[in-house]
Formats: structure tokens, C-alpha cells, sequence
């Protein structure tokens, strides 16, 4: 799911992620909150119409934006305080007003509001911040369900930090609730990834297999290849955007960062085995005259080119998975990439 923040997918319009064939897209509580405000969207009659995307729509519950604003806010038992980042006003964000807030924007998917554990966390900080998300989730289904819950898919959200025995039990009590879907978070906070791939594959073996499963916030292509090979269903995440306008592009070859001299006199796509409209139409020594330059097409052209090749990535797991073929399918593409002697990592490219 491309991440649409403000209600908006950061450097291209929503035209063209319909030609991209993005579904669903992801919207922000906390921010939209702050501004415009629910309560104005709702007037204009709600996320779908406000943004112009009449396709489903999913908004996160604003836990991890008040965890991520760590410095302005403080955790409760009732809710979190936080001061606003914008003019510093404060305010209480609650499992039911997080409830109350989704459900006037109008998502399709709506999250239960939890305590997002931090990295690194001790064994005891760990289970606080899961009971703290247990009871929190309780409040957020009451508030739903008390609302009528207005055609609204809930989801609740599976804590629990890097320890595995957290996660399946995490994982447990969220299913006893009976919801439409499940969502992990707590990942991608700065823990190394063999310990993202444990808490998660514990988290997800003990959810059911015919309800959405929900990995949020990550990753990169092979993250995403690879949690799918897990069993998840449905990720976001704002590194093709973000990374787009930071000028380091993913590839069928590895991750390439445009602003490099070496693209300065290359007169190539930049994937040459990618079919979207930048690769079959600019070079790259183009597009890196675009970036040193400043000039907003690049963010424009390099943010389509990374969604391109995301949702195109997802589409080739859905494919494989639909034939019977994911393990070859992907046993192949790691073998593939992995001896092109250009690959860098989208971390560390130079």
C-alpha cells in the first residue's frame, strides 16, 4: 500500500497511481487530525471524496506517529498527551477518540489505537507495552462496535517487541476478539532484521489464515518477498516515496543512487528490464541531472519509477503464488540479483 500521509501519495497525483494499479492506499489519523481535521473532512464527505480516491483506503490509528514524537508526548493509562508538531498545542489521543477520528474520515480499514514498543525494550517494558495495546484494543473494539461500526473493517494490532513468546501470545489474545484483520507493528524500529523475521513469523503462525494479515511499516523489495513467503497479506510503507525524493532508486539490479557521477554520461533506462513510463522514456544520466538540479520532476519521475517497481514486485508474488511456484520463483530471484555485481543496499548505496 503506497503511504498517503496527508491524504495524499507524497510527488504524484492519483491518477497515476490508478495507472500503477495501486489499490489501496494508506492515510495518516494523527496528521489528518491536526489538519484539516476529521471533523472538516467528514463535512466534505469523508477521506474517499475530500482526496479524490474512490478506491479502497486504510488509516493507521496515529500509535506510532505519538511513539515516533516521543520528546512531545506522554503515555497514560487513558491515552497518549502529545504536543502538537505543528504549533505546539497540546492534545489527548485516546483509544476512542483514535476510533472516532477513523470513522469520520471514513477508511475502509480502520486500526485499533496501541502502545508501539520501542527498540531495544527489556522483557518487562516489552509486556507492559503489549497488556497496555491489549487494553487499549478492547477499548478501540467497544468504541467501534458502539458506533455501529459504520461499515468499517477494525483491525486490531499484535505488540509484543523482538520476543517471540510475546508475539504468539499477542497474537492469541488479538484473535480471541474475533475481528475482520490483524495487523503486526512494532517492526522496523530499529532492531536488525533476523530479529524483525522472528517476532514476526511467531506473530503470524498464530493468526488465522482466512482473515487479513497485516505487516506495517516495512520494507524493502526482498523484505516484502520475503514476508509475503511468510504468510503476510497486505504491507506499507514509505520507502519507494521517500526514497524516491532522496534521489536512491530500486531496480530488478539492486538499489541505484542516481545522484552517483558514474550516471552523469549514461545515456540508458535505468532498469533496462523495467516496463514502467520512466525507464522506457529518460535516461539516467537525465534523471540525475533532474536530482543535482533540484527540479520537482525528479521527485515526480523517481517516485513512479519506485512504486512501479514495488506493486510490480507484489504482482510477481501474486502471480507465482497463484501458479504454485513462489518458492522457485523466488529461489530464482535471489539467485538472479544476487549476482549482479552492482547490487548495493538500499541503506548503503554510494
Amino acid at each position: 500500500m503506497p503511504v498517503g500521509t496527508r491524504a495524499t501519495v507524497k510527488a504524484i497525483a492519483q491518477e497515476d497511481l490508478e495507472g500503477l494499479g495501486a489499490e489501496i492506499i494508506l492515510a495518516n489519523t494523527y496528521h489528518l487530525y491536526l489538519r484539516p481535521g476529521h471533523e472538516l473532512i467528514r463535512e466534505l464527505g469523508g477521506l474517499h471524496r475530500f482526496a479524490a480516491w474512490p478506491h479502497p483506503m486504510l488509516t493507521d490509528s496515529g500509535g506510532f506517529q505519538v511513539f515516533s514524537l516521543g520528546a512531545l508526548n506522554k503515555i497514560e493509562e487513558v491515552g497518549v498527551t502529545f504536543r502538537s508538531h505543528l504549533d505546539g498545542s497540546q492534545h489527548q489521543l485516546t483509544p476512542e477518540l483514535a476510533i472516532e477520528v477513523q470513522m469520520a474520515l471514513g477508511a475502509d480499514i480502520i486500526m485499533a489505537f496501541d502502545d508501539c514498543t520501542p527498540y531495544p525494550a527489556t522483557t518487562e517494558q516489552a509486556r507492559a507495552s503489549l497488556e497496555r495495546t491489549e487494553r487499549w484494543a478492547e477499548r478501540s473494539r467497544a468504541e467501534w462496535e458502539g458506533k455501529g461500526r459504520g461499515g468499517q473493517a477494525l483491525f486490531g494490532i499484535v505488540q509484543g517487541g523482538m520476543y517471540p513468546e510475546l508475539r504468539r501470545e499477542a497474537a492469541e489474545r488479538q484473535v480471541e476478539r474475533g475481528l475482520p484483520g490483524y495487523a503486526i507493528g512494532g517492526v522496523s524500529v530499529g532492531e536488525p532484521r533476523e530479529l524483525s523475521y522472528a517476532a514476526v513469523a511467531a506473530a503470524v503462525a498464530r493468526l488465522p489464515r482466512d482473515k487479513p494479515r497485516y505487516l506495517m511499516g516495512v520494507g524493502t523489495p526482498e523484505e516484502l518477498v520475503a514476508y509475503a513467503g511468510m504468510g503476510i497479506d497486505m504491507m506499507d510503507c514509505v520507502l519507494p516515496t521517500r526514497n524516491a525524493r532522496n534521489g536512491l532508486l530500486f531496480t530488478s539490479q539492486g538499489a541505484v543512487a542516481i545522484k552517483n557521477a558514474r550516471h552523469a554520461r549514461d545515456p540508458g533506462p535505468l532498469d533496462p528490464d523495467c516496463g514502467c513510463r520512466v525507464c522506457r522514456r529518460y535516461s539516467r544520466a537525465y534523471l540525475r541531472h533532474l536530482y543535482q538540479s533540484g527540479e520537482i520532476l525528479a521527485s515526480q519521475l523517481n517516485t513512479h519509477h519506485n512504486l512501479f517497481h514495488y506493486l510490480d514486485t507484489m504482482r510477481q508474488v501474486r502471480h507465482a503464488i497463484g501458479l504454485g511456484q513462489f518458492g522457485p520463483w523466488r529461489a530464482k530471484r535471489t539467485y538472479n540479483r544476487s549476482t549482479q555485481t552492482e547490487w548495493l543496499s538500499p541503506f548503503s548505496a554510494t
